[in-house]
C-alpha cells in the first residue's frame, strides 16, 4: 500500500521559519519524483517545488524559489521542505505528493497520489 504522511506543519510567526516532512512508504522511493503543494484560490493547487529524487534536480516555483529548500532522503525515504522567511500568504494545507516519474518538467507536474497534508499557519 502506498503511503506518503507529511508532518511538522504549525503555527508561526511571519519571519519565521519551519520545516515540513514526508515520508513514503509501499513504493520505490527512487522511481518517483516527489513534490509539494498547496490549494491556492482560483487555482487547483500551487505547485510549490518537484525533485526526482534519483538524480536530486529540483524545479522550484517562482513563489518560493530561494525561501524554501526541498531535499530528500532516500535511505530513510523521506523527503523535507525547509521553508524560511515565511508571511501569511504561506498559510496553507501543505501535501506530499508523488509521481511514477523519473522526471518532474516543471514544479507541479501530474501526480499519481498524496498524503493528507499537514497545515501551516503563518500569523503577521
Amino acid at each position: 500500500q502506498v503511503q506518503l504522511v507529511e508532518s511538522g506543519g504549525g503555527s508561526v510567526q511571519s519571519g519565521d521559519s519551519l520545516r515540513l516532512s514526508c515520508s513514503a512508504s509501499g513504493f520505490t522511493f527512487e522511481n518517483y519524483a516527489i513534490g509539494w503543494f498547496r490549494p491556492a484560490p482560483g487555482k487547483e493547487r500551487e505547485g510549490l517545488v518537484c525533485i526526482t529524487t534519483s538524480s536530486k534536480e529540483r524545479d522550484y516555483d517562482a513563489s518560493v524559489n530561494g525561501r524554501f529548500t526541498l531535499a530528500t532522503d532516500n535511505a530513510k525515504n523521506m523527503a523535507s521542505l525547509q521553508m524560511s522567511s515565511l508571511n501569511s500568504d504561506d498559510t496553507a494545507q501543505y501535501y506530499c505528493p508523488a509521481r511514477h516519474s523519473l522526471v518532474c518538467n516543471s514544479p507541479s507536474p501530474p501526480y499519481d497520489f498524496r498524503g493528507q497534508g499537514t497545515q501551516v499557519t503563518v500569523s503577521s
